[in-house]
């Protein structure tokens, strides 16, 4: 039997906090022993039909479709193993670079990730709608309906979140990853929030992999 901690992580690339969270995740494989399974879960998906939105988070949902439909074919093709990659590429645009012409996210980030070009055209395609509703609700039959991204399963445990804000490096994402895996450890362990009082902070030189401290 492994001795590793087997990490399940499902993840939408426009969402900042999933970016946050899992970017602390690669920090962690530096510290510990662990071995992550990338998924797409679909925030598009999760809004479908859902009254109450702004206008403006409404129009992200609608264009939030095009990646992750480009995430699922590319991993169609090519493998579940593309996914981390190709998360890693649009979120750095996404999150670091600002880009916003998400049809420009795709098109950079499968060129970064060295995928075929051609894979941008499943951005405007349904085909792939039906493999990425059933990778989101995997996700969703886990931790229920009143959640949102990421989703995050520790040798299957699955819980939303955590939410963070900024991306712990060296021996302190190894020690929240250690709480997280205790936390998950009991079955009866449900949740534990409280008011966030900032939103993600994301740039360039606080990218882990540009720095070795994140302010």
């Amino acid at each position: 039997m492994s001795d590793k901690t087997h990490v399940d992580f499902w993840f939408d690339p426009t969402c900042p906090f999933a970016w946050a969270t899992s970017r602390w995740i690669l920090e962690v494989e530096k510290v510990r022993d662990i071995e992550v399974s990338w998924h797409v879960m679909s925030l598009s998906v999760l809004n479908d039909g859902r009254e109450g939105l702004s206008d403006s988070y409404r129009e992200n949902v609608a264009k939030g479709w095009g990646p992750v439909r480009v995430l699922i074919a590319a991993a169609q093709k090519h493998g579940d193993a593309v996914l981390g990659d190709l998360y890693t590429a649009m979120g750095e645009l996404l999150h670091y670079e600002e880009v916003k012409d998400y049809t420009e996210v795709i098109t950079r980030a499968l060129a970064t990730a060295g995928l075929e070009p051609e894979l941008a055209e499943a951005a405007e395609s349904t085909t792939y709608d039906e493999a990425l509703k059933a990778s989101h609700n995997n996700a969703i039959a886990q931790v229920g309906q009143d959640v949102g991204t990421p989703v995050l399963a520790l040798n299957g445990t699955a819980f939303f979140g955590p939410v963070i804000t900024r991306v712990p490096v060296g021996e302190e994402a190894g020690k929240l990853f250690d709480a997280s895996v205790t936390l998950a450890s009991f079955p009866y362990f449900f949740e534990i929030k409280r008011s966030r009082t900032e939103d993600p902070q994301f740039n360039l030189e606080s990218n882990p992999s540009n720095s070795a401290v994140n302010g």
